[in-house]
């Protein structure tokens, strides 16, 4: 019996650390995969393994830190250290940690794999956002908004298209998209133009650029090469019947009312993101006395330029963070490790009379899923 026990626990033993060097040696291969939807789960799997063997090493870290201390007790004071030892009752603690940290790595990884199937699993938030001064025109205007689409990741376009269907449900007046229609390059949106190009308003739409829409994130053969990706993907947003808005403001107007929409190119206080947005060019001529939304795709641009700057701007759309596609959400509580980098990452932030919205994305990046963050499509009412 006991040798059988052994023959079981090298087979376990043997397995698991196959497991760990298949999942390494496919992370490494990553770039050399061609195929760009077999790379993100490749990517995604072999990430969730390594991730959730960090977790069970930090929690076996802690249980060998107890154990050191006790040992370091047991040497100064040899009575005192069995004296505290035999006062543990019930499961040894160093049980408990085990399983504790076999526990939470195995919930990461299963939520992780879980999430596989909640990319499109589209999730329609409503939000009614009072503006100062808002003429009598605009109450209960409709604002859809959604950013950060991602084209390039996605794959199933009869799912896309619930989405899209579920946007043109809500009438809404006017459409707004803050950022990332690809991942890299204009070609990504070939197979969708069909599907997007059915977003429409009787206001128009409205576009602005994200960090990934510029092609910072591919070698190019030539700075050329690079600029006519840049020109196409205007153009994409063109043919799409989007309106796209390049450091520049528009009026939107009913009955003789006016709303002021101003959109701005990616601009980010955070370092490795760009700055190519120009607010004090996109304000030109803009009315103070009407209400200002703003399009900015990164919402750290709110605190480091617009509330300092622009006090005038009651309202700014966002989105870049996806919630990073993962933590929590309840109405009385939400979290994400998203928000250790972003302090404004997900719904409706207030300071004095400005106003944040970050959108939580309709699109993925990177992990093929959405775990407790779903893909949102916003709904916005003015008041």
């Amino acid at each position: 019996m006991q040798g059988s026990n052994s023959g079981v626990r090298t087979g376990v033993s043997f397995a698991y650390w196959a497991l760990c060097i298949i999942c390494f040696a496919s992370f490494l291969l990553v770039p050399y995969y061609t195929n760009p939807y077999f790379r993100q789960y490749v990517f995604s799997i072999s990430m969730g393994w390594m991730l959730t063997q960090l977790l069970m090493s930090i929690v076996f870290l802690i249980d060998d830190i107890r154990r050191g201390t006790f040992w370091a007790v047991g040497k100064i004071s040899s009575a005192t250290g069995a004296q505290f030892m035999n006062t543990e009752n019930g499961i040894p603690r160093s049980t408990f940690l085990s399983w504790l940290g076999v526990g939470l790595a195995s919930t990461l990884f299963f939520s992780l794999l879980y999430g596989f199937g909640n990319k499109y699993n589209y999730k329609l938030i409503k939000k009614k956002i009072a503006l100062n001064g808002l003429p009598l025109a605009f109450k209960g205007f409709k604002i859809i908004h959604i950013s950060d689409i991602h084209s390039g990741s996605l794959k199933d376009k009869q799912a896309v298209q619930k989405g899209v269907d579920l946007i043109k449900k809500q009438q809404a007046d006017l459409v707004l998209f803050t950022g990332d229609l690809v991942n890299d390059k204009a070609t990504e949106m070939q197979d969708w133009m069909d599907v997007f190009g059915q977003i429409k308003a009787p206001h128009g739409v409205f576009s602005t650029l994200g960090n990934h829409d510029y092609g910072d994130y591919v070698v190019w053969e030539s700075t050329e090469a690079k600029e006519k990706n840049l020109q196409d993907l205007i153009q994409v947003h063109q043919n799409l019947g989007w309106r796209l808005l390049m450091n520049e403001n528009v009026k939107i107007e009913k009955n003789q009312q006016y709303l002021q929409l101003v959109g701005i190119e990616n601009w980010s206080s955070k370092a490795r993101f760009p700055k190519y947005g120009k607010l004090d060019k996109a304000m030109l001529g803009v009315d103070a006395h009407n209400p200002v939304i703003l399009m900015s795709h990164d919402p750290s641009h709110w605190e480091a330029q617009v509330i300092p700057d622009y006090p005038h701007v009651q309202l700014m759309l966002s989105g870049h963070t996806h919630g990073m596609q993962f933590g929590l959400e309840n109405p009385y509580f939400k979290w994400s490790p998203v928000q250790w980098v972003y302090k404004q990452w997900a719904g409706i932030y207030e300071n004095n009379k400005q106003q944040l919205y970050v959108n939580r994305g309709f699109g993925f990046l990177g992990y093929p899923g959405r775990v407790g963050i779903l893909p949102e499509i916003t709904l916005i009412e003015l008041a």
